[in-house]
């Protein structure tokens, strides 16, 4: 079962450290992706979101968190001025899209299916018929590039609930994130069923990152923000509590 820790006492205190600033507040796109990234304030902006708040008040920068569906989020950032968006997976694909700020984690990806994994993408290519994988994601490249048809590639829209059409049988494996997909599948109806998983077929980092047209202060203050968080171990304690917590005999 997950739970995410009470962590938020840290979080305020990186927060509220930082909230002097008389400047505008910048832009934030962030999807309803967890526990990478969340758009609700509740339990948390998640993985990728707590450690970019809180670099954004170590500098003093207030922010005001958007939230639209994911291609469009990525669209309206790499050709506006001086937007951030988060958890950007840095691919060939957007190389020259985006100012890539930092990198906040690296994100692995596997398939989960309900039967027999598949050990590699020629296995999973020739298997399944139908893949789940979130809309305007990475995994959409990474698949074209493996060489797996359009048929094949299966976009979901938010709300649609891959553990759902996993169960139903409308699609055959789902590729995503690893954490997401433990995570999705921890709060589901459906967790006490065995979902099964391929090993780990791709890694990507994913970035904090800016519009093409960037404010070159803005680049290197968030830059060094990151950097201190990560070796003061604040990075990964925000991180931390977002992960399942170990079961007895683990």
């Amino acid at each position: 079962m997950f739970v995410v820790p009470n962590h938020l006492c840290l979080l305020f205190v990186l927060l509220v450290a930082g909230a002097a600033s008389a400047d505008e507040p910048i832009r934030l796109y962030i999807p309803e992706a967890p526990p990478l990234a969340m758009n609700q304030y509740a339990g948390g902006h998640g993985m990728v979101g707590d450690v970019t708040l809180a670099a954004l008040a170590r500098i003093g920068k207030l922010t005001r968190i958007v939230a639209e569906p994911w291609p469009r989020a990525q669209a309206n950032v790499s050709k506006g001025k001086d937007m951030l968006i988060i958890p950007l997976s840095r691919t060939p694909e957007r190389e020259e899209l985006y100012t890539w700020i930092a990198p906040i984690m690296e994100l692995e990806r596997a398939f989960f299916s309900l039967d027999e994994p598949v050990a590699d993408f020629a296995r999973a290519r020739a298997r399944y018929r139908r893949i789940g994988v979130g809309m305007g994601t990475a995994q959409v490249g990474i698949l074209q590039r493996e060489g797996f048809s359009d048929e094949q590639i299966v976009q979901l829209k938010l709300g649609e609930n891959p553990t759902h059409l996993l169960v139903l049988g409308r699609i055959d494996a789902w590729f995503t994130g690893v954490p997401e997909a433990l995570y999705i599948w921890g709060n589901s109806p459906y967790r006490e069923r065995n979902l099964r998983r391929s090993p780990s077929l791709a890694s990507t980092g994913l970035y904090l990152g800016c519009s093409r047209e960037c404010d070159e202060q803005l680049v290197e203050q968030l830059r060094r923000a990151i950097k201190e968080l990560e070796l003061e171990g604040i990075s990964q304690r925000l991180q931390q509590a977002y992960l399942p917590k170990p079961q007895p005999g683990d």
